[in-house]
């Protein structure tokens, strides 16, 4: 597995209870750290984060203290490692939000819909399924 640790930020925490059960089944729940605070987030990744360790960021592009865009800005202006990797997770894609995150290139990939799905989540990771599904 190619990161060390996984944030989930995200405002709500239904959703990071979701993506958490998701990232589960492929058997990587200790490396997640779950938010519902950005600013929080973003102190962790100051502080607990070393420059060469690859971490992935699924953050939710609509919160209401701090937004994904302004995460990203903050990322960018304190220049913290390009070894983070940023997902941006929205219910809809807009076409303005894929013209603003061209600001940001060091950092985000890629775009996923929300709630995260398996295939999602193994694309990103590059692992299969550890657990199986059955609900």
């Amino acid at each position: 597995m190619k990161y060390s640790k996984i944030y989930l930020v995200d405002d709500c925490p239904a959703t990071n209870l979701y993506h958490q059960v998701m990232l589960r089944l492929f058997g990587i729940e200790k490396r997640v750290r779950t938010f519902t605070d950005p600013e929080l987030a973003l102190d962790d990744l100051r502080f607990h984060i070393q420059e060469e360790e690859k971490v992935l960021v699924l953050l939710d592009i609509q919160m209401p203290e701090m937004d994904g865009f302004e995460f990203l800005e903050f990322m960018q202006l304190e220049e913290l490692s390009t070894s983070i990797d940023v997902v941006m997770v929205c219910s809809s894609i807009s076409e303005s939000y894929r013209q603003l995150v061209k600001r940001f290139p060091r950092y985000v990939f890629d775009f996923i819909n929300k709630p995260i799905q398996a295939e999602a989540v193994s694309n990103m990771i590059g692992q299969s399924i550890a657990a199986p599904l059955s609900f």
